[in-house]
């Protein structure tokens, strides 16, 4: 997937937008394709469905919004390192309500060239996807500002919130996101969400690893 050389009058932009809102999707694709230069090939509304639309599409751009299906941030992040893993040309845009230094940096990692946030106005969000189309870094000054406290802020040990403490000491004991729900009175989705929350904020890949950076910072 070789992005088009802008300069000498190629084919326009191909851009697939991955959004769980179809309203938002649509109001996408009416602002984009107003842009001679800019062709949207396809739309998905899950990680699942980007993977399939991408891979048939071919797009050049990926427009990705972090908060997919479940209902937090790590799926968009898992799909934007699973889309620039299998495309090294592809460029992954992420557009999203999320404004944390943080996530644009972990987006980074994952290997996104851009980061703007939902409320940009379209010249903004043009002019970055065009940037990214070009093999640019692009991001709306909120983003980069963000980014920048994130990477110079002191290193200190992970916040973790009381609902996320008492998930993270049955976590534990051994149990189930089932049996977690159960035992603390939530569904086993919002058990996941904070799971996931919890392996972020300590930074690892699974559930015990999880545990053990926890007993070592004695949270637990």
């Amino acid at each position: 997937m070789r992005l088009p050389d802008q300069r000498t009058g190629s084919p326009p932009v191909r851009i697939v937008l991955v959004d769980d809102h179809a309203i938002v999707r649509h109001g996408l694709r009416s602002v984009l394709e107003r842009e001679d230069d800019l062709q949207v090939v396809g739309e998905a509304a899950t990680a699942a469905e980007a993977l399939t639309v991408v891979a048939d599409a071919a797009p050049h751009i990926v427009l990705l919004d972090l908060k997919l299906s479940t209902g937090d941030n790590t799926e968009g992040l898992q799909l934007c390192g699973q889309l620039t893993e299998r495309y090294p040309d592809l460029g992954v845009l992420v557009l999203t309500t999320f404004l944390d230094g943080g996530l644009v940096v972990d987006a980074i990692h994952r290997g996104a060239r851009g980061y703007v946030v939902k409320d940009v106005d379209t010249t903004e969000l043009v002019r970055s996807i065009r940037a990214v189309a070009r093999r640019e870094s692009s991001f709306d000054s909120r983003s980069a500002a963000a980014m920048v406290e994130s990477m110079n802020a002191p290193t200190a040990e992970p916040r973790l919130t009381e609902r996320e403490l008492n998930v993270l000491r049955q976590l534990a004991r051994g149990l189930s996101n089932r049996d977690i729900g159960t035992k603390l009175f939530i569904s086993e989705t919002t058990v996941k969400f904070h799971v996931r929350n919890i392996m972020r904020k300590l930074t690892a890949t699974s559930r015990a690893e999880a545990v053990y950076e926890a007993s070592k910072l004695h949270l637990i």
